[in-house]
Protein backbone atom coordinates (compact mmCIF):
# COMPACT_ATOMS: atom_id res chain seq x y z
CA UNK A 1 0.00 0.00 0.00
CA UNK A 2 1.26 3.22 -0.67
CA UNK A 3 1.02 6.57 1.86
CA UNK A 4 -2.47 7.53 0.87
CA UNK A 5 -3.82 4.39 0.77
CA UNK A 6 -2.30 3.52 4.19
CA UNK A 7 -3.52 6.99 5.80
CA UNK A 8 -7.23 6.43 4.83
CA UNK A 9 -7.52 3.37 5.87
CA UNK A 10 -6.06 4.45 9.12
CA UNK A 11 -7.84 7.22 9.93
CA UNK A 12 -11.07 5.51 8.76
CA UNK A 13 -10.43 3.01 11.61
CA UNK A 14 -10.91 6.03 13.81
CA UNK A 15 -13.70 7.45 12.10
CA UNK A 16 -12.39 9.90 9.80
CA UNK A 17 -13.16 9.82 6.18
CA UNK A 18 -10.63 11.83 4.39
CA UNK A 19 -10.85 12.99 0.47
CA UNK A 20 -8.65 13.33 -2.11
CA UNK A 21 -7.23 16.88 -1.27
CA UNK A 22 -6.93 15.98 2.67
CA UNK A 23 -4.99 13.24 1.89
CA UNK A 24 -2.90 14.99 -0.60
CA UNK A 25 -2.09 17.82 1.39
CA UNK A 26 -0.91 14.63 4.61
CA UNK A 27 1.22 13.54 1.89
CA UNK A 28 3.05 16.82 0.74
CA UNK A 29 3.45 17.42 4.74
CA UNK A 30 4.83 14.10 5.21
CA UNK A 31 7.90 14.80 2.07
CA UNK A 32 8.12 18.59 3.60
CA UNK A 33 8.75 17.61 7.33
CA UNK A 34 10.92 14.43 6.27
CA UNK A 35 13.01 17.05 3.83
CA UNK A 36 13.53 19.53 6.46
CA UNK A 37 14.65 17.15 8.89
CA UNK A 38 17.72 16.50 6.92
CA UNK A 39 18.67 19.88 8.33
CA UNK A 40 17.04 20.87 11.47
CA UNK A 41 15.84 18.50 14.45
CA UNK A 42 12.10 18.19 13.71
CA UNK A 43 10.88 15.21 14.79
CA UNK A 44 13.08 11.32 15.92
CA UNK A 45 10.23 9.62 13.90
CA UNK A 46 10.55 9.59 10.41
CA UNK A 47 9.37 6.06 9.21
CA UNK A 48 6.59 6.53 6.80
CA UNK A 49 4.14 4.69 9.11
CA UNK A 50 5.25 5.46 12.00
CA UNK A 51 4.88 8.97 10.94
CA UNK A 52 1.56 8.15 10.08
CA UNK A 53 0.43 6.53 13.24
CA UNK A 54 2.73 8.18 16.09
CA UNK A 55 2.47 12.14 14.55
CA UNK A 56 -1.00 12.12 12.28
CA UNK A 57 -3.15 9.75 13.59
CA UNK A 58 -2.61 10.40 17.24
CA UNK A 59 -3.14 13.98 16.69
CA UNK A 60 -6.77 13.27 15.23
CA UNK A 61 -7.19 11.17 17.98
CA UNK A 62 -8.65 13.89 20.18
CA UNK A 63 -11.77 13.57 18.42
CA UNK A 64 -12.18 10.24 20.83
CA UNK A 65 -13.29 13.37 23.76
CA UNK A 66 -14.54 16.81 21.87
CA UNK A 67 -17.06 17.45 19.24
CA UNK A 68 -15.11 19.23 16.73
CA UNK A 69 -18.00 20.34 15.14
CA UNK A 70 -18.86 22.54 18.24
CA UNK A 71 -15.50 24.36 17.65
CA UNK A 72 -14.54 27.31 15.78
CA UNK A 73 -11.06 28.14 17.28
CA UNK A 74 -8.38 26.46 18.49
CA UNK A 75 -4.44 27.02 19.73
CA UNK A 76 -1.83 24.81 19.99
CA UNK A 77 1.30 25.36 22.54
CA UNK A 78 4.06 24.17 21.81
CA UNK A 79 3.04 22.83 18.46
CA UNK A 80 6.70 22.12 17.57
CA UNK A 81 6.70 20.45 13.92
CA UNK A 82 2.75 21.08 13.54
CA UNK A 83 1.40 18.44 16.24
CA UNK A 84 -1.44 18.59 16.81
CA UNK A 85 -2.55 21.79 14.67
CA UNK A 86 -2.16 20.87 11.45
CA UNK A 87 -3.14 17.44 11.05
CA UNK A 88 -6.31 18.39 13.12
CA UNK A 89 -6.00 21.94 10.56
CA UNK A 90 -6.60 19.55 7.49
CA UNK A 91 -9.28 17.74 8.97
CA UNK A 92 -11.23 20.63 10.08
CA UNK A 93 -10.55 23.14 7.56
CA UNK A 94 -13.27 25.64 8.71
CA UNK A 95 -11.85 26.18 12.35
CA UNK A 96 -9.72 28.84 13.15
CA UNK A 97 -6.04 27.88 14.13
CA UNK A 98 -2.88 29.17 15.94
CA UNK A 99 -0.14 26.99 16.57
CA UNK A 100 2.49 28.62 18.96
CA UNK A 101 6.11 27.60 19.12
CA UNK A 102 9.04 29.66 21.28
CA UNK A 103 11.48 28.35 18.50
CA UNK A 104 12.03 30.88 15.37
CA UNK A 105 13.39 28.08 13.23
CA UNK A 106 10.21 26.18 13.97
CA UNK A 107 7.66 28.75 13.38
CA UNK A 108 9.44 30.02 9.95
CA UNK A 109 8.95 25.52 9.08
CA UNK A 110 5.22 26.03 9.96
CA UNK A 111 4.74 28.81 7.55
CA UNK A 112 6.34 27.04 4.79
CA UNK A 113 3.77 24.27 5.43
CA UNK A 114 1.34 26.48 5.79
CA UNK A 115 1.63 27.93 2.01
CA UNK A 116 2.43 24.30 0.82
CA UNK A 117 -0.70 23.15 1.45
CA UNK A 118 -2.37 26.32 1.34
CA UNK A 119 -3.81 26.37 4.19
CA UNK A 120 -6.41 28.90 5.51
CA UNK A 121 -7.50 30.79 8.44
CA UNK A 122 -4.69 29.28 10.48
CA UNK A 123 -1.19 31.28 11.99
CA UNK A 124 1.66 30.01 13.33
CA UNK A 125 3.17 32.65 16.15
CA UNK A 126 6.44 32.78 17.74
CA UNK A 127 6.70 33.25 21.25
CA UNK A 128 6.26 31.45 24.79
CA UNK A 129 2.73 30.56 26.25
CA UNK A 130 3.33 32.97 29.41
CA UNK A 131 3.66 35.80 27.40
CA UNK A 132 1.27 35.18 24.50
CA UNK A 133 -1.36 34.12 27.48
CA UNK A 134 -1.12 37.98 28.58
CA UNK A 135 -2.26 39.92 25.77
CA UNK A 136 -6.06 40.78 25.10
CA UNK A 137 -6.23 39.15 21.55
CA UNK A 138 -5.33 35.65 22.37
CA UNK A 139 -6.07 35.59 25.84
CA UNK A 140 -9.39 33.94 27.19
CA UNK A 141 -10.25 34.02 23.39
CA UNK A 142 -10.30 30.30 22.07
CA UNK A 143 -13.15 27.31 22.16
CA UNK A 144 -10.19 24.56 22.93
CA UNK A 145 -6.34 24.62 23.06
CA UNK A 146 -4.78 21.21 22.93
CA UNK A 147 -0.99 20.41 23.52
CA UNK A 148 1.73 17.50 23.15
CA UNK A 149 3.78 19.48 24.84
CA UNK A 150 6.61 17.02 27.15
CA UNK A 151 5.34 18.89 30.55
CA UNK A 152 4.30 17.73 33.79
CA UNK A 153 0.17 18.12 33.63
CA UNK A 154 0.15 21.26 36.41
CA UNK A 155 2.68 23.33 34.55
CA UNK A 156 1.10 22.57 31.08
CA UNK A 157 -2.31 23.47 31.93
CA UNK A 158 -1.18 26.86 33.89
CA UNK A 159 0.37 28.00 30.44
CA UNK A 160 -2.73 26.45 28.27
CA UNK A 161 -5.96 27.26 30.37
CA UNK A 162 -5.57 31.35 30.24
CA UNK A 163 -6.04 30.79 26.37
CA UNK A 164 -9.32 29.28 26.72
CA UNK A 165 -12.97 31.21 26.91
CA UNK A 166 -14.93 30.20 30.23
CA UNK A 167 -16.79 27.06 28.93
CA UNK A 168 -14.32 26.24 26.40
CA UNK A 169 -11.50 23.17 26.99
CA UNK A 170 -7.72 22.03 26.90
CA UNK A 171 -6.98 18.97 25.90
CA UNK A 172 -3.71 17.38 26.71
CA UNK A 173 -2.16 14.62 25.20
CA UNK A 174 -0.29 12.44 27.65
CA UNK A 175 1.20 8.94 27.66
CA UNK A 176 0.02 6.67 30.41
CA UNK A 177 1.98 8.58 33.14
CA UNK A 178 -0.31 11.55 32.41
CA UNK A 179 -2.86 9.62 34.98
CA UNK A 180 -0.50 9.77 37.84
CA UNK A 181 -0.12 13.07 36.96
CA UNK A 182 -4.19 13.67 37.20
CA UNK A 183 -4.06 13.43 41.02
CA UNK A 184 -1.87 16.01 41.60
CA UNK A 185 -3.64 18.60 40.07
CA UNK A 186 -6.51 19.01 42.24
CA UNK A 187 -4.96 22.35 43.66
CA UNK A 188 -3.91 23.39 40.29
CA UNK A 189 -7.67 22.79 38.63
CA UNK A 190 -8.83 25.02 41.33
CA UNK A 191 -6.68 27.90 40.97
CA UNK A 192 -6.81 28.05 37.36
CA UNK A 193 -10.98 27.88 37.54
CA UNK A 194 -11.14 24.59 35.63
CA UNK A 195 -11.70 20.77 36.29
CA UNK A 196 -11.06 17.80 34.59
CA UNK A 197 -13.92 16.15 33.36
CA UNK A 198 -12.85 13.31 31.24
CA UNK A 199 -9.75 11.16 30.22
CA UNK A 200 -9.73 8.69 27.87
CA UNK A 201 -7.11 5.55 27.97
CA UNK A 202 -6.15 3.85 24.34
CA UNK A 203 -3.58 2.30 22.24
CA UNK A 204 -2.61 3.54 19.34
CA UNK A 205 -1.38 0.68 17.57
CA UNK A 206 -0.58 -3.04 18.98
CA UNK A 207 2.54 -2.33 19.75
CA UNK A 208 2.58 1.11 21.63
CA UNK A 209 1.93 1.62 24.94
CA UNK A 210 -1.01 3.92 26.41
CA UNK A 211 -1.98 6.73 25.35
CA UNK A 212 -4.17 9.06 27.31
CA UNK A 213 -6.43 12.12 26.67
CA UNK A 214 -7.27 14.75 29.51
CA UNK A 215 -9.83 16.95 29.12
CA UNK A 216 -10.46 20.21 31.04
CA UNK A 217 -13.23 22.43 31.36
CA UNK A 218 -12.56 25.71 32.40
CA UNK A 219 -15.45 26.73 34.51
CA UNK A 220 -15.02 30.15 34.85
CA UNK A 221 -12.06 33.35 34.43
CA UNK A 222 -8.67 32.51 35.42
CA UNK A 223 -6.55 34.85 37.72
CA UNK A 224 -4.61 37.49 36.20
CA UNK A 225 -1.36 36.16 38.19
CA UNK A 226 -1.41 33.26 35.76
CA UNK A 227 0.29 31.74 34.00
CA UNK A 228 3.17 33.20 36.02
CA UNK A 229 6.68 33.81 34.77
CA UNK A 230 8.87 31.94 32.93
CA UNK A 231 10.51 28.61 34.05
CA UNK A 232 8.29 29.26 37.48
CA UNK A 233 5.81 27.11 36.30
CA UNK A 234 8.07 24.47 35.60
CA UNK A 235 10.02 24.51 38.57
CA UNK A 236 7.12 25.04 41.41
CA UNK A 237 4.12 23.36 39.65
CA UNK A 238 0.72 24.38 41.29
Amino acid sequence: MNFKEKLKIKAENIGITLNDTQLQQFQDFYELLIEKNKVMNLTAITEEEEVIDKHFIDSLTCKRVMDMNQVRSVIDIGTGAGFPGIPLKIVYPEIEFVLLDSLNKRVKFLNEVIEALHLEKIQAVHGRAEDLARKPEFRGRFDLCVSRAVANLSTLSEYCIPFVRVNGYFISYKAQKGLEEIQECNHCMKELGSKIIDTDEFQLTDEDSKRVLIKIKKCKGTSKMYPRKAGIPSKNPL
